[in-house]
């Protein structure tokens, strides 16, 4: 008889992943501020301080680089942190204990310190949130030495990759994005864990390489699914790891297809796929590749107005028409992708990505 496969959503899976290694580990304590609040940061939180105690799950006030401190200081003293930041920017106020403290600790203490803290934050989108909660910053998070930096796509990634950051002895940043929280998947019941130290190859092909992360694999998948139909094949590489960042599966990938785009969830400019494109230009593989693209953020703050932001973010046509442009699809086929777009994929989402989303913010 066949086992049935069990399908639950990317905060479902966060809540379990840490649930479970709180029941596993009683040096594991959670903090952060709203963890005890009714919806439990978006259901990734919810009701484990009933289960595990108020001593193990601890509301902090609202001093972001003091509980980053605190948090650190105890995890330098053989307790496992997940230290919670419901936005991205509130980690900005506590950058200096993260770089300075959190990333450098087993340096400069000759490895006598290690620092076992894991850091989630969330990159908001939508309902005006705009400049301040809206920004996606895994490149400068990426940038120093002595942290690993995640950015999981799925829910099956989000409960594993937890799980390997928690067993990690150095400071580990999840960064999550608030779209993908009632995205569904497959996922084990039991613990598991998830390569971090490497991207992942979603689906293979012949035709183009696309890099992306984060919610952006969302719409890439549904992008490789509507090439498909009409015989355009996309290897799709989920960008899962951004440090350390191996652009070995990338290399190995481009020697088949010779065509790349890479899609940043934050700003193009000074971005991750630079990073990467520099680093290709430095290998032999430089001369074969036919074309090399990038799509991200523009070079400006978010917008808070609907209008504004409906141009701001890239979008599943934009996808769609630059890997018809760098593949070279004949005309008579590219007007058929493009009306197959219009007709099923007319409505661009600015609040929400799916009917399945739980808002606001």
């Amino acid at each position: 008889m066949q086992t049935r496969k069990r399908i639950i959503s990317v905060s479902e899976a966060i809540l379990e992943s840490t649930e479970q290694y709180l029941k596993k580990f009683n040096d594991c304590i959670v903090i952060g501020e709203g963890i005890n609040d009714p919806k439990g940061i978006f259901g990734t939180t919810l009701n484990l301080s009933k289960k595990f105690g108020k001593a193990r799950i601890i509301e902090s006030p609202i001093s972001e680089n003091g509980v980053t401190g605190i948090s650190i200081g105890l995890s330098m003293n053989d307790f496992k942190v997940l230290l919670v930041h419901q936005r991205t920017e509130f980690a900005l106020l506590s950058l200096e204990q993260i770089f300075n403290n959190a990333a450098k600790s087993y340096y400069v203490s000759n490895g006598l310190y290690n620092v076992p803290i894991v850091i989630r934050m969330i990159i908001g989108r939508g309902w005006g949130q705009g400049p301040a909660h809206s920004q996606s910053l895994e490149t400068v998070f990426s940038y120093i030495p002595g942290l690993k930096v995640l950015m999981p796509s799925s829910a099956y990634d989000a409960k594993g990759m937890l799980w390997s950051a928690l067993e990690d002895p150095n400071p580990v940043l999840i960064i999550e994005h608030r779209w993908l929280h009632y995205v569904k998947g497959v996922v084990p019941k039991k613990p598991y864990k998830v390569n971090i130290h490497s991207p992942s190859i979603l689906t293979k092909g012949e035709d183009i390489t696309i890099v992306a992360n984060s919610y952006n694999i969302t719409e890439v998948i549904i992008c490789s699914k509507i090439m498909k139909k009409f015989g355009i094949n996309i290897e799709i590489i989920d960008l899962r790891v951004l440090r350390p960042l191996n652009i070995k599966p990338i290399i190995k990938s481009l020697k088949k297809t010779k065509n790349l785009l890479i899609i940043e969830t934050g700003y193009k400019k000074l971005g991750i796929g630079s990073e990467i494109i520099s680093q290709i230009s430095e290998t032999e593989l430089k001369n074969s590749i036919k074309s090399i693209s990038r799509i991200g953020l523009p070079d400006h703050p978010t917008p808070s107005t609907r209008s504004l932001a409906k141009k701001y973010y890239g979008s599943l046509k934009e996808i769609a028409d630059r890997v018809m442009k760098q593949i070279k699809v004949e005309l008579e086929l590219k007007k058929k992708i493009t009306n197959y777009l219009s007709v099923n994929f007319s409505q661009k989402e600015i609040d929400v990505p799916n009917a399945d989303f739980k808002g606001p913010f």
